[in-house]
Formats: structure tokens, C-alpha cells, sequence
């Protein structure tokens, strides 16, 4: 009984303390903002919430490479907040349809058509073309920008090498035929030429204002098309400037009530000096070297803008347009100041602005835009507002250039986006842009596109062979499997993996780091499972399944899987209704099995004809229907579904590097013939005949043949004899040989 209470005067027994670990401070994602020119930490101003306005393009002719560049750049950092790190991502994007270089271009297309439908005879058109190049040889002499001066210098003598032809053709009367033929030549390469004076001439007179409306609407159509072939997600909302000229008029009236902006003969402009003295503004945020840069301010003003008198109505060189007051052969619309259009800088202000509202997290465009087109945003922005915080993280993609030259449409020294995915898919193009950091400059060459493609064919690879493991045959308990020191070792690295990328992607969307880790897992796995193949074991199927589907998101996150496929790229191409893989791949098994017992049979039976079937079926039939048999040694064939073009490039480089091997084997054994000939030819020759022929350099010979003397009657040196007397000896005993094997009866 004693022991009894002294147990229940300790009392009851109690959890001793516990204490948290200590863990590691969370990784945070930093994006290089252009407002500071660091990687800042991102912090959304509405909790998981994200406003972003991307600059769009200007629509007057076909979409580029240059605009790939910016799309799917940003298409990828978009994806990556949203799906990643699971921000509430709101993306407004512009359309341009007001525009300088527009206006020009409507113009130019409807007098250049007008002028064909005129029909003008070889001589008219000759005159045509003389005064057209009167200006354009004016252009080309102030031209100073060397690349240019080259683009005009070649159009000059594009021109003058077809109008040749069609001046002799009239000195000479040809027939109307021949004519007409060499007429369409010239209209050809003296469009551009044309367009330029047509304009220049009659472009005061165009009034026909629905043609402004018919060029972007096309290009924007096409532009959309565009973006949807290149799998960029189309934005949350879309502005037209067309579409907003009334709020363009409301926020520039209220620039200028709030004392920033003045008008100026129905123009209004922004006062940049009284701006930047304002207590709490800055003029030039971003690149505050460029300002009073008047090159660059008079890009931005637009070609049709920068004329003496429109100069003379700023009171500073760097004051720029809110509103235009339209010139005849200009489109217009009412405002306070008279008819007039919108600057090109004021229509991204407006329209972000009245959807964003005064301050936004991310605004995004092209690195050339920075100044003077955002730097003026952000003036007139936070004129209107009356705030220093319109845009609180501004983002630029890198240029891009084309197999090393500046890439520029103004130069003709662009490729178009239908003419890039005629070469290569989307996928591939955007792997291409995910190998480079999204703010540095991007070369589109072969060697760029070269490692896309290896990097694609290297993923689909694993993928496919990881879907050949998991179709095996198993009972259910055998996705189980006892894990060995080699499985703990590669999901240690698979975690280790998975920080990395997550560490790169919070380091400014780093997914240049991210392939390459990725890319490296993929190493790890392949080597694991060649180290279990090697030992006739069958590899983990649920760890590398986990590898595979942890990839599989990554790439869809980054929209280099487009279609809803649960494991690798999908089979079938866009639009696939059916999992074509889940279909066919049961039948194909069955095929493949077949194969293999008449393969077995045919082996132990000796029967050559039945293998060559088997291997015809593998090598030439299977391909062309989009599958591939990997024959294994002692292993089960491994049936893979793969593109049809993949598999024909491949057997086609199959073939090449087997025509090359035959090359080599014929060109090795003819140089080994003709060497072999050479030999016995030489071996022919007595030693007392050898030196004989060589009367250029011997003129006396003793009784053996050998040379005493050369050919100034000098007698040969010591040195020389011996050195004679060697090869002669040398040549004696190979004719002896020579001797030998005719006595044997083998040489002919």
C-alpha cells in the first residue's frame, strides 16, 4: 500500500516539451524591374491578385519573330505566376490600330492598287518609276545608318536591273507579251519604290477613311492567328485605341487641366520641364540617359508627325503628342481641339488606365520600347493620376536577332511567325526561348533551334520509355517495390531537382537554369534504369513515373505541352479528339508480340526471308505510321509511338549514315588497291632502271645504274652517294620480292 501512494504522490505523467524545427527562410520570386534595374522581390499591391498590361502590337503588316520574342516571352512568365506560383493573374494586352506607320501604309496600299487598275502602259510606268527614284536616290544620299543605307542601296539596284529589260523591250517593240512580262517585273521589285511617291504625291487626297479600318483589322486578325499557332494564351482583356478615342480625349483634357499638357494649333502636347520640376514626379523613370535623345523622341512621334511646323509648336524639343491635329489624308475624330487622332504614346496610358486604374503590379513590352514609348506612358500616367506609382514592376524582353544581325522590319530583315512554324513546330520555338533568359537578346539561328530540337528529342525519349515500363504487365501489389540504395539515391536527387527549379523560377523566372536541371534529371534516370536493363532487373516503375509527371507539369506549365496529355508530349498533333495513345498502343503490343515469337521461330528455324520481313516491318512499314520497334537483346521489344515526320528524318539519317559508311568502306579499299598497285609497280622496277629516268636531276650512271654525277657534270658528294646507295639497296630488295612472287605465279 505504501508503494502504492507514493506512485500517486508523483502525480500523472505528462508530454515533455516540444519545440518546432527550425526550418529554412521560404524562397521568394524576385523579377528584374527596369523601374530599378535589380531583381526585386515581388509583392502584388492586392494580395494573390496580379494586374498586368502588355503592350500589343501595331498592326499594319505581318507578325515576325520579334514579336515572338515578346509574346511568348511573356506568354511563359505569365503561365509561370499563374500556374506556378498560383497568382490571381488579370493580363490586358493593346491592339494598335492608330498609328503613323499605319496611315502610311493604308495610303500607300490604296494608290499603289489604284495604279494598277489604271493599267499603265511600259513607257508610262518607266516615266513613273524615273520620278520616284528622283526622291528615293535624295533618301538614300542623307541615309547615314549604314544598315539602311545598304537595305535602300539594294532596293535601287533591284529597281535598275528590271527597268533595263523593259526600256530595251520599248527601244525595240517587242512584242506586247514580252513586254507585259517584263512590265510585272518591274511593278514587282518598284513597289515599295512606288508606294513611297504615290504617296508622297497624291497621299493629301486619300479621304476614303474605312480604308484606316481595313489594313489592321486584317493584320490584327492574322496576328491572332499568330499567336494561337505559337500556343500563346490569348489576354483576359483586349483593347482597340480605335475602340477608346473617347476616353483617349477625356484623360488628355484632364493632363491639361491638371496643368501638364498645352495645345498648340489643334495639337496638344505634354510639358515635360514643368512635369519634371512637379514636387513628387520624374521625367525619364527608366532611362533617364536618353532624355532630350530628339532621334529617338522623333521615332516615337511617328513619321507623319515630325515635320518643321509640328516641331515648332513645342516649347521643348522633348515635349511630345497627346493628340494630333490631322492633316488631310489623315484619319480624324472630334475633340475640344478640333479634329484630330491620338499620339501613340497617350493610347496605352488611356486604356490601361481605365481598366487598371491608377496603379498596376506589371506593365511588359519589348527592351526598345523603354524609351521614349514607356518612359512618356509613365509621365502622362502619373500627369493624370497625379502619382508617382503608375507601374510598379515594368519587365522588357530581349531583342532578337537573326543568326547574329539586328532583326528590323524598317530594314526587311525579319522573318514572319507563319514562316518560322513552317520550319519548326511551336513547341520547338518556344523550348528555343525557354533555353534563354526572357531579358537577355536571343539569336534565332540553326545552332538555337539545333539544341531546341536535341532537347526535345532527349525529354520525349524518357518520356517514351518511361510509358513502355509502365504498360508492362504486373499484378497490383508489383507497383510496390522494395526500394535499394540506388532508388533512395535518385529521389534524394529528384527532390534536390525539384528545389533547384524552384529556386531558379523564384530567380526572375530563370528557365534557362531549369531545362538544365531538368535536363540533368533526366541524365540521372536514364542511367539508373540503363544500370537495371544491364542487370536484367526491372526498374521502379512508380519513381520514375513521379520524374515523369513532375516534368509533364513543369513543361505544361510552361505551355510546351499543349494538349491535355497525362504523361510526356502528346501523340497525334493539335486537335486530337482521342488519346490516340490509350487507343492504339493495346493492339500495337499485341503486333509486337506476334513479331517477336515469328522473329524466335525464324531464328531456330534458319529462315532468313521470314527475319527480313520482321525487320522490313520495323524499318519501313511501322514508321511511316508514326511507330517506332526497339529491338533489345534478350529483352522485350520496346514499342514507342513518335511523330511520323520524327521517324522519317530518322530513318532518312539512318540511311545517309549507312550510304556514308559504304562510301568509306569503298573509297578505303580503292586507296588500299591503288596503293597496293603503286607498290607492285614500284616493285617491278630492277634497281639498275631506277634512277635512269631521272635525267633532270643525273647525267652519269656506273655499271649498277647508280647516278656519279648530276646534271652540271658535278660529281655527287659522299653524302649524296650514300644516301643514293641506300635507296638503291632498299629497291633491290623489293624486286627480289617482286621476283619471288612472279616465281610463285601470284602477281599480274
Amino acid at each position: 500500500m505504501a508503494d502504492s501512494s507514493g506512485e500517486q504522490g508523483k502525480g500523472r505523467r505528462v508530454q515533455p516539451p516540444w519545440s518546432p524545427p527550425a526550418g529554412s527562410e521560404p524562397c521568394r520570386l524576385r523579377l528584374y524591374n527596369s523601374l530599378t534595374r535589380n531583381k526585386e522581390v515581388f509583392i502584388p499591391q492586392n494580395g494573390r491578385r496580379v494586374t498586368w498590361y502588355c503592350c500589343g502590337p501595331t498592326v499594319y503588316d505581318a507578325s515576325h519573330m520579334g514579336h515572338a520574342r515578346s509574346y511568348i516571352s511573356f506568354d511563359i512568365l505569365r503561365r509561370v505566376l499563374r500556374d506556378y506560383f498560383k497568382y490571381d493573374v488579370f493580363y490586358c494586352m493593346n491592339i494598335t490600330d492608330i498609328d503613323d506607320k499605319i496611315i502610311r501604309r493604308a495610303r500607300q496600299h490604296c494608290l499603289f492598287q489604284r495604279y494598277l487598275e489604271r493599267r499603265p502602259c511600259a513607257a508610262r510606268l518607266l516615266e513613273d518609276v524615273r520620278a520616284a527614284l528622283k526622291p528615293f536616290s535624295v533618301k538614300l544620299n542623307e541615309t547615314t545608318d549604314p544598315d539602311k543605307r545598304q537595305m535602300l542601296e539594294r532596293i535601287q539596284l533591284a529597281v535598275q536591273l528590271a527597268v533595263a529589260p523593259l526600256e530595251e523591250a520599248v527601244r525595240s517593240e517587242l512584242a506586247s507579251e514580252d513586254t507585259d512580262r517584263r512590265a510585272q517585273v518591274v511593278l514587282a521589285e518598284a513597289k515599295d519604290l512606288l508606294s513611297d511617291w504615290l504617296d508622297a504625291t497624291l497621299g493629301s487626297g486619300v479621304t476614303d477613311n474605312s480604308i484606316f479600318s481595313e489594313l489592321p483589322k486584317f493584320w490584327e486578325a492574322e496576328f491572332h492567328k499568330d499567336m494561337a499557332a505559337l500556343n500563346v494564351l490569348p489576354p483576359d482583356v483586349l483593347t482597340r485605341v480605335s475602340e477608346y478615342v473617347p476616353e483617349i480625349v477625356n484623360f488628355v483634357q484632364k493632363i491639361v487641366d491638371n496643368g501638364y499638357g498645352y495645345a498648340a494649333n489643334g495639337s496638344v502636347y505634354f510639358d515635360t520641364a514643368k512635369f519634371a520640376s512637379s514636387e513628387g514626379h520624374a521625367y525619364g523613370k527608366l532611362v533617364p540617359e536618353a532624355v532630350g535623345d530628339q532621334k529617338a523622341l522623333q521615332e516615337g512621334e511617328g513619321d507623319l508627325s515630325v515635320s518643321a511646323d509640328r516641331l515648332s509648336e513645342k516649347r521643348s524639343p522633348s515635349d511630345f503628342a497627346l493628340w494630333k491635329a490631322s492633316k488631310p489624308g489623315e484619319p480624324s475624330w472630334p475633340c475640344p481641339w478640333g479634329k484630330g487622332r491620338p499620339g501613340w504614346h497617350i493610347e496605352c496610358s488611356a486604356m490601361a488606365g481605365t481598366l487598371l486604374g491608377a496603379s498596376m503590379d506589371i506593365h511588359g513590352g519589348g527592351f526598345d520600347l523603354r524609351f521614349p514609348h514607356h518612359d512618356n506612358e509613365l509621365a502622362q500616367s502619373e500627369a493624370y493620376f497625379e502619382n508617382d506609382c503608375w507601374v510598379r514592376y515594368f519587365l522588357h524582353t530581349g531583342h532578337l536577332t537573326i543568326a547574329g544581325c539586328k532583326m528590323s522590319k524598317s530594314l526587311k530583315n525579319f522573318i514572319t511567325i507563319k514562316d518560322a512554324l513552317k520550319q519548326h513546330s511551336a513547341r520547338q520555338l518556344r523550348l528555343a526561348f525557354l533555353m534563354h533568359s526572357w531579358r537577355d537578346t536571343l539569336d534565332y539561328s540553326s545552332n538555337t533551334m539545333e539544341s531546341a530540337l536535341q532537347f526535345e528529342k532527349f525529354m520525349n525519349e524518357f518520356f517514351l520509355n518511361v510509358k513502355d515500363l509502365l504498360r508492362a504487365p504486373g499484378d497490383p501489389t508489383g507497383q510496390f517495390e522494395k526500394w535499394e540504395d540506388e532508388e533512395a539515391e535518385l529521389n534524394a536527387s529528384f527532390y534536390d531537382k525539384k528545389a533547384a527549379v524552384h529556386a531558379a523560377l523564384c530567380d526572375n523566372v530563370d528557365t534557362r537554369t531549369v531545362l538544365e536541371e531538368m535536363r540533368a534529371l533526366v541524365g540521372q534516370c536514364n542511367l539508373y534504369m540503363a544500370a537495371r536493363k544491364a542487370a536484367r532487373r526491372r526498374p521502379n516503375r512508380a519513381l520514375l513515373e513521379s520524374v515523369a509527371l513532375y516534368l509533364t507539369h513543369m513543361l505544361k506549365i510552361f505551355g510546351a505541352i499543349e494538349e491535355e496529355s497525362s504523361l510526356g508530349f502528346p501523340v497525334g498533333g493539335p486537335g486530337t479528339s482521342l488519346n490516340l495513345e490509350a487507343t492504339v498502343m493495346p493492339y500495337l503490343q499485341v503486333l509486337s508480340d506476334f513479331r517477336e515469337g515469328v522473329r524466335k521461330i525464324a531464328r531456330e528455324k534458319k529462315v532468313p526471308e521470314v527475319l527480313q520481313l520482321s525487320d522490313a516491318l520495323r524499318d519501313d512499314v511501322l514508321p511511316e505510321l508514326g511507330v517506332r520497334l526497339e529491338d533489345h537483346e534478350g529483352l522485350q521489344t520496346v514499342v514507342k509511338l513518335v511523330d511520323r515526320q520524327t521517324l522519317l528524318k530518322e530513318r532518312e539519317e539512318k540511311k545517309r549514315a549507312e550510304e556514308d559508311k559504304r562510301r568509306k568502306r569503298e573509297e578505303a579499299a580503292r586507296k588500299k588497291q591503288e596503293q597496293e598497285a603503286a607498290k607492285l609497280a614500284k616493285m617491278r622496277i630492277p634497281p639498275s632502271e631506277m634512277f635512269l629516268s631521272e635525267s633532270d636531276k643525273y647525267s652519269k650512271f656506273d655499271e649498277n645504274g647508280l647516278p656519279t654525277h648530276d646534271t652540271e657534270g658535278k660529281e655527287l658528294s659522299k653524302g649524296q652517294a650514300k644516301k643514293l646507295k641506300k635507296l638503291f639497296e632498299a629497291q633491290e630488295k623489293l624486286h627480289k620480292e617482286y621476283l619471288q612472287m612472279v616465281q610463285n605465279g601470284s602477281p599480274k
